[in-house]
């Protein structure tokens, strides 16, 4: 809980007791010349700090995030009360931007987008798409570590729907090779990131005249991989592991978004709804949901599990409450137990789902009990080689979203 200490235009008009986000370790503890105290918690007794004279203002927790109750009044405040911005932006005016830089970068060459038929490279592809129409060619890498006929659906989806050209690839034992033996969480991300590459280039030769790849990195994507202010917390394929002799020259549109506008926008450009709400999937798939060594039979376990939490899931209603769920199989976890009759020794699946309005932070999906017992039931007897089933009940922080 936060407390205000005084007043300032920083906290004008909010709470003088208000839950916020605090996840760092540090402290204050000598504040500047000039500077006063402008509010603590029951543990950090220098939360915020005012130099109401010089408009010069910091706070210890997250104003940004939903699980800062008035962080966007906070926000407010300074943009338009101490900073006196405008606030003439929107979504609209972003595509009409965003489709005018894309024109004038690529000009008349031919770019290649990195689809993967989530929401990102989904709203990329038709942004991109609308600025320069059929010099667009989307490739879909099937790397094998998908969910359950994932694959089929992207091919069905941008062909038929959209009308997109489309080069779809079929990678799966190739990137099955290259991941044997590979347990290391970043050596596995930074494997399939510059291999994905590696594949686009062998594919845009095939083609005339490709400069540009496009990619649906997000601004949490950006962040997490490290920024010259922030430390590395996990590579993503699309930022981190990216070869140095790459031949692409970048068009990232949602750079700058996170992922609640990126599902504005795609409303905005008119992508069903179907798409536009599917939660989020990492690049590297079921591949960092695996943890230790990948194997087929690992990689078919993970498959059946997952699509049974999410069956469940969206056959409670509960789809549209949860920001993103999965199953994960931590595999050097084996465990006894006894099904029909019988001794068995298999693996155990961890559930994972949260609640979010950006992934920046998130907090653990409060199931109904009867919902956890349908979907821990259905894996035991419907997925061979499992015995036992959890529920991660973390938040992040500490933990991330994904285990790996």
């Amino acid at each position: 809980m936060f407390y205000l200490d005084g007043e300032n235009s920083l906290f004008d008009g909010l709470s003088k007791e208000s839950a916020v986000w605090m996840s760092h370790g540090d402290s204050v503890v000598e504040m500047p010349k000039g500077f006063s105290l402008a509010g603590h918690t029951d543990l950090t007794p220098t939360a915020a700090v005012a130099n109401e004279e010089r408009k010069m203002y910091a706070v210890q927790f997250h104003p940004e995030v939903v699980h800062t109750e008035e962080g966007t009044a906070l926000l407010k405040n300074f943009l338009f009360k101490i900073a006196r911005c405008d606030g003439g932006w929107s979504m609209e005016n972003y595509v009409d931007i965003a489709v005018q830089n894309i024109r004038e970068q690529v000009g008349s060459d031919n770019v290649i987008c990195a689809l993967s038929g989530g929401v990102d490279s989904s709203v990329a592809a038709v942004l991109v798409h609308k600025a320069i129409g059929d010099q667009l060619t989307c490739v879909f890498v099937d790397h094998g570590f998908l969910r359950l006929g994932e694959a089929e659906q992207v091919v069905d989806t941008f062909t038929n729907k959209f009308n997109m050209k489309l080069v779809h690839v079929d990678a799966s034992k190739h990137f099955m090779d290259l991941l044997s033996g590979v347990t290391e969480p970043e050596k596995k991300r930074k494997t399939i990131g510059a291999e994905f590459i590696n594949t686009f280039q062998r594919e845009a030769n095939k083609l005339s005249n490709v400069k540009f790849l496009v990619q649906g990195t997000l601004y949490p994507d950006v962040v997490e991989s490290g920024t010259a202010t922030a430390a590395t917390i996990k590579s993503h394929h699309n930022v981190g592991g990216l070869p140095k002799d790459m031949k692409f020259k970048l068009i990232e549109p949602l750079r700058e978004l996170f992922k609640d506008e990126v599902r504005q926008l795609g409303r905005e450009l008119g992508l069903p709804e179907e798409v536009i709400n599917r939660q989020p999937f990492p690049g590297p798939g079921l591949a960092i949901r695996i943890i230790g060594d990948i194997t087929p039979e690992r990689l078919d376990i993970l498959r059946k599990a997952d699509f049974i939490v999410r069956d469940v899931i969206k056959q409670r209603g509960l789809y549209n409450d949860i920001w993103q769920s999965f199953a994960v199989l931590p595999a050097a976890i084996r465990s006894v137990g006894v099904q029909g009759d019988e001794r068995t020794y298999d693996y155990t699946v961890g559930i994972r789902a949260v609640t979010s309005s950006d992934g920046m932070t998130a907090d653990y999906f409060r199931f109904p009990w009867e919902v956890l017992d349908e979907m821990s039931r259905r894996i035991c007897n419907e997925v061979k080689g499992v015995n036992r089933v959890v529920y991660d009940i973390t938040s992040k922080p500490p933990s991330t979203i994904e285990w790996e």
